[in-house]
């Protein structure tokens, strides 16, 4: 029962997650941030994000401006998802790197 919510409730951020990253990136040409994954902890107050960013050049300097303003995103997610949720998860964002991997192994077949 508690992996079903768990599952339910990551579904629903990841949703949001990536239209607040839509909106965002709208602003800043160029660049694309995509929400691949997410992971919440058993006592829901823990969401771990996995971001795809495109170009993957400018990953870390992304990365490290959305775990700056973290604080704002976690306050536009509670704003979305207030009917839904009685605690707004604390929010991890990290790389995920599975597309840049997929990417090197075709390369590496193509040899």
């Amino acid at each position: 029962m508690q992996e079903t919510r768990q599952n339910k409730i990551a579904r629903l951020l990841q949703k949001e997650l990536s239209l607040i990253f839509q909106q965002q990136t709208r602003a800043t040409h160029g660049t694309m941030v995509s929400v691949t994954r997410t992971k919440i902890s058993p006592d829901l107050s823990i969401c771990t994000a996995y971001l795809s960013i495109f170009p993957s050049e400018k990953g870390e300097e992304i990365l490290a401006n959305i775990n700056a303003s973290a604080k704002s995103i976690r306050y536009e997610l509670g704003t979305r998802v207030r009917n839904q949720l009685r605690i707004v998860p604390e929010l991890r964002f990290f790389i995920d790197d599975s597309l840049d991997y997929i990417d090197r192994i075709d390369e590496l077949l193509k040899k």
